[in-house]
């Protein structure tokens, strides 16, 4: 995976996604909590962006507004540098084609009444094609399915829950080669599968930018894998960027305390693990 590595700045490429003071906060007064805590930031067309944090960062509430799944509560996002819309389910939805998803859970990513066939035409009609013949579906379907290394002739009248989570999740993929979003938002989409399965999901996912040039802002606790993935990469804390900047620049010379822990805390296994800065559970004698 070579192609990887070859990082490059795309600081004054055109802006897809932006946010200025993006908050979200549940509840109010004593049960109030602030879990994004007014964030900006800048994705560019072709970047690939991590955002890293560790769990309760705050980093899938961002997704989800991200994607309009979720309304901020201050703040704006900008779409294609206009003030994004998605007040009517048709505006939504017109957004959607311009942006998607894949998520953590395979499992979790599907409708289990549906079958992989209804998946995949989900996908053809929502980008227009819904008038094209049978034939040109079927042929549709089968290069999605030969992009992610699966064979449609295999998968037909088949649920998602009879594939394993490295099939479901290449099956995702294969989604998104049929709607060819600007945007995808990648959320731990390796987290849940073997390393195998990992590293192929991440070749699909670079070839899927090399042929359509779509940004991925890819959702990780994993600093090791930003950096290996990343052009730019945000370290997110408590609700807030605390840091930054190119991947370079971050992981190689970081100057948040909390970057340069989680930096810290990636084991090496040519060193001697440090396990201070892990909470051990001792037995009681």
């Amino acid at each position: 995976m070579s192609e990887i590595r070859e990082r490059k700045d795309y600081s004054n490429g055109p802006l897809c996604l932006s946010g200025r003071g993006v908050t979200k906060v549940f509840g109010l007064g004593d049960n109030r909590t602030v879990a994004v805590d007014h964030v900006d930031f800048d994705f560019h067309e072709g970047e690939f962006v991590s955002i890293v944090g560790e769990s309760g960062s705050g980093k899938t509430t961002l997704s989800k507004m991200l994607l309009g799944l979720m309304t901020p509560t201050e703040g704006e996002i900008l779409f294609e540098g206009k003030p994004r819309d998605i007040s009517t389910g048709k505006k939504r939805k017109e957004y959607w084609k311009g942006i998607q998803a894949i998520f953590q859970d395979p499992f979790a990513s599907y409708n289990v009444f549906h079958k992989i066939d209804s998946v995949l035409l989900d996908c053809i009609h929502l980008r227009g094609g819904k008038n094209l013949s049978k034939k040109q579906k079927v042929e549709m379907m089968t290069e999605a399915c030969s992009f992610v290394n699966l064979k449609f002739s295999e998968l037909t009248n088949k649920y998602p829950f009879e594939l394993s989570g490295g099939q479901m999740q290449r099956l995702m993929i294969a989604r998104i080669f049929l709607l060819k979003p600007r945007i995808l938002l990648a959320d731990e989409p390796t987290s849940m599968v073997d390393a195998c399965s990992r590293a192929t999901i991440l070749d699909m996912l670079f070839e899927l930018r090399r042929e359509t040039g779509m940004t991925i802002i890819f959702i990780t606790h994993d600093i090791g894998l930003a950096y290996y993935v990343s052009d730019t990469v945000y370290i997110m804390e408590h609700g807030r960027f605390v840091e930054s900047g190119k991947a370079d620049d971050v992981i190689l010379t970081p100057q948040a305390p909390y970057t340069k822990r989680l930096i810290s805390d990636v084991p090496k296994i040519h060193e001697v693990w440090d396990l201070s800065t892990v909470d051990l559970l001792k037995e009681d004698a």
